[in-house]
């Protein structure tokens, strides 16, 4: 996705009058995101230090992540934007990118740079996947297991679809991203085969009727901490969700819970500033974002969570969980013993098939 040649004036324009209105930036800020474990990880790597550092600020959060493209688009119809920062999905980053409702940004006028002096560009490097996209984290969408409920440990994610050999329900986010990739995969197909096959509807036939072999035993997710107490629960034996939703319930809350790698999904997952907001309020999402996307802020969240910070600066100061003392670079999806088999997320493919294979999926839930 090419950079506009209009990028650093209007960079340069925006931090100008976010300058020119520091002094009269709004006292409240709406932050939207996932909930759970990952949404209170940015609140002690960001929210938190950001207002100790402004006192009277009014920070309000907002689960509504996995509906920012729907509500985004509806607020912009309305001509009534109430949310000032969001984060989401690469992927959904671009699709808004694309529709003029998220605000492009320079990243090296509008990002804080590394300690060094490298500048923001640099040190994000190829997680910078979109014009409006402000990369935060590395993580990945995989499967957790009950250790107690199961014969023996899955050590494929094919062993998902084997219902004789792990008998008993699973749990699948209930949209196409991730399942299309599994279900080929598991289908025979070679991973660098695996988008140009979803482009065919023949492909997407193909997806669907392996996933149909396993879906009377599936319980469909929408929000990423509904597969961690189902496992809690025994109410499945299996199932995906966020890498980072797994560790808090396997290692803060010590459930019987073990993780199964195999082609896990790569994914990055970042903020966008909503198009349109008032001077103030971006203003303050300005002043926010350059804090907030500091090295060491980044290092930070991941004391909290186990995602991989998206800047290479942050990296090296990964310590330990913040309040288990336990070292968190184990538990990342990056690190070498979990990425043996890693699948990456095509952002730009799903921002242009999206939509369609959305209706698909959605149609095919219903039959």
């Amino acid at each position: 996705m090419k950079l506009k040649t209009t990028l650093m004036a209007t960079g340069a324009t925006l931090i100008a009058a976010a300058a020119f209105a520091q002094s009269n930036m709004a006292d409240s800020m709406t932050v939207v995101s996932w909930g759970g474990a990952y949404q209170n990880s940015q609140v002690k790597a960001y929210i938190e230090p950001y207002v100790a550092n402004n006192p009277g600020l009014n920070v309000i959060t907002d689960e509504s992540s996995a509906e920012a493209v729907t509500k985004l688009r509806a607020m912009s119809e309305a001509g009534n934007i109430t949310w000032d920062i969001v984060d989401v999905t690469a992927a959904d980053g671009l699709r808004l990118c694309d529709e003029g409702l998220a605000m492009e940004i320079d990243p090296d006028t509008m990002l804080a740079a590394a300690p060094d002096g490298t500048p923001a560009s640099e040190d994000f490097g190829n997680t910078l996947v979109g014009d409006c996209f402000i990369p935060q984290i590395v993580f990945s969408t995989t499967f957790g297991y009950r250790t107690d409920l199961v014969s023996e440990a899955p050590t494929t994610v094919c062993d998902v679809f084997d219902t004789e050999k792990f008998p008993g329900k699973r749990s699948l986010e209930k949209r196409p991203i991730g399942n299309m990739e599994w279900a080929l995969i598991c289908d025979g197909v070679p991973i660098e085969e695996v988008y140009d096959t979803l482009e065919t509807q023949e492909g997407v036939d193909r997806a669907l009727a392996k996933l149909g072999t396993i879906k009377d035993d599936v319980i469909w997710w929408s929000a990423g901490a509904e597969t961690p107490q189902l496992l809690a629960d025994g109410e499945v034996v299996m199932g995906s969700t966020y890498n980072g939703r797994l560790f808090s319930a396997i290692v803060e809350q010590n459930q019987p819970i073990g993780m199964l790698w195999d082609w896990q999904m790569f994914d990055l997952d970042g903020w966008i500033i909503p198009a349109g907001l008032p001077e103030d309020r971006l203003a303050r999402v300005m002043d926010f974002v350059m804090f907030a996307t500091d090295t060491q802020r980044l290092a930070d969240q991941a004391a909290y969570i186990s995602y991989g910070p998206a800047r290479a600066s942050s990296a090296p100061l990964v310590g330990q969980h913040a309040d288990l003392g336990v070292e968190m670079a184990p538990h990342m999806p990056t690190d070498p013993a979990n990425a043996v088999n890693t699948f990456l997320f095509n952002f730009e493919w799903w921002a242009s098939y999206r939509d369609d294979l959305d209706a698909q999926f959605q149609a095919w839930l219903l039959q």
